[in-house]
């Protein structure tokens, strides 16, 4: 029996017959040998640093400190809902309303439902995502309860909300906001007490900003201060420390201003935190840690309320530092390291002549010859030589290929002739 025959019994000729062959395992990928295990045995970055640096779950695991919820039982949620539903579908008047497009949604009634209902829980995951919980009480965080409305005054009648971290300048937050909430709102229960009864619900509220102290890193700026503020009425509490506007420096980006509003059992003498006048603008005097203050104090108030914007500098500052603060203003610049350049080469290839070179010359010195360029061919009475009308339709001959296009790009006003 010959040797292809021999092949044709064993089957191992049907590729070339046509059949469905065999598939043969190699050990190269693309043309490269497998190095190591292959991807999806084989385990990533990150999880090698995970186990190298194992942490007990139990301490790493982040606390609540604020109140539970007190919820309805799902059977009674979904009857409310249904009763809700059977009410609508009833009623001809919104049918018809709705039929003939002339139908209005109350958007002050759905902000007020989104807020009762999930507004707070999305507004922990926003303190989250901008670092509050982390840096002002370190591995606990808590949802807020009672939600918390605050505005500044602008000019008129115009009110500049305090949002879940939108931008606020200092020039509009210069005076102390009006702050308003229900001080009679239970934050367990949720629901609000009779106004006529004799028990009295104090509250504290502090505002701080965790980028705003410059000699600790640890440490934040206290900017506001009002403890045993009784059933809400802020005018009446105690004012530890009074209102001092944010002042961000120029150059350091955007820094978080933070309202927290904690719920007493009882009145509280928290008098060592008072800030004289004569202190007001002292900001050695206004250190303060948050994490430390709830450390001391959480027997006897827990975190209700949360409320945080973000500020940057503007004109108004340079005045409030030199008057206010009495200190220069600082301003602060990001110190750029100079840019990579490889060895040159005698001959480098595909690459602009003339920008090859330049990489390699004084930055100044180029500066300088392009205005030169530029003034060289500026009338001092009749300005810039008058451009050409269609500067693409002229040729340009009988010149190296990249001072063919240097020349283009002044006619057109493009590149780095615009910018003397």
């Amino acid at each position: 029996m010959s040797f292809s025959n021999l092949l044709m019994k064993s089957g191992l000729n049907q590729g070339v017959r046509g059949a469905p062959a065999s598939v043969l395992l190699t050990g190269t990928r693309q043309g490269h040998t497998i190095r190591g295990k292959p991807p999806g045995v084989a385990r990533t970055l990150e999880q090698r640093v995970q186990e190298e640096t194992a942490t007990d779950p139990e301490v790493v695991a982040r606390i609540n400190i604020g109140f539970p919820q007190l919820k309805e039982s799902r059977s009674a949620q979904l009857k409310a809902r249904l009763e809700h539903l059977r009410a609508q579908r009833s009623s001809k008047e919104l049918e018809q309303l709705a039929r003939s497009n002339k139908l209005i949604i109350d958007l002050d009634k759905v902000q007020r439902t989104y807020v009762r209902t999930t507004g707070q829980h999305d507004l922990r995951l926003l303190a989250d995502h901008y670092g509050i919980f982390e840096h002002l009480f370190g591995s606990a965080y808590f949802v807020p309860r009672v939600p918390l409305n605050i505005g500044y005054q602008l000019e008129g009648d115009s009110l500049a909300p305090v949002y879940n971290g939108n931008v606020i300048k200092p020039a509009e937050a210069a005076k102390a906001p009006q702050i308003t909430f229900d001080g009679l709102l239970d934050p367990i229960t949720g629901q609000t007490a009779a106004a006529g009864q004799d028990t009295t619900y104090w509250w504290t509220l502090v505002a701080t900003n965790p980028d705003a102290h410059y000699t600790n890193a640890t440490a934040e700026c206290l900017h506001w201060f009002i403890a045993n503020i009784p059933n809400g009425k802020v005018a009446d509490g105690q004012v530890l420390a009074e209102y001092l506007p944010p002042f961000p420096p120029r150059g350091v980006g955007y820094q978080r201003m933070v309202f927290v509003l904690y719920k007493q059992q009882q009145r509280l003498d928290l008098d060592s935190y008072q800030i004289n006048d004569a202190d007001y603008s002292n900001l050695e005097k206004r250190t303060f840690r948050t994490l430390d203050f709830y450390r001391q104090h959480q027997e006897e108030l827990t975190p209700a309320g949360l409320a945080f914007y973000q500020t940057n500098w503007d004109e108004s500052l340079t005045p409030f530092y030199h008057d206010v603060l009495k200190c220069k203003e600082p301003v602060y610049e990001y110190d750029f390291p100079k840019p990579y350049l490889a060895d040159q080469k005698f001959f480098p290839l595909k690459q602009p002549f003339n920008l090859y070179m330049d990489k390699h010359r004084d930055q100044k010195q180029l500066n300088k010859e392009y205005l030169q360029r530029k003034l060289a061919k500026t009338h001092p009475f009749d300005g810039p030589e008058q451009q050409l009308r269609f500067p693409n339709a002229h040729a340009i001959r009988d010149v190296p290929s990249w001072l063919k296009t240097e020349i283009r790009k002044q006619r057109l006003g493009t590149g780095r002739v615009q910018d003397y």
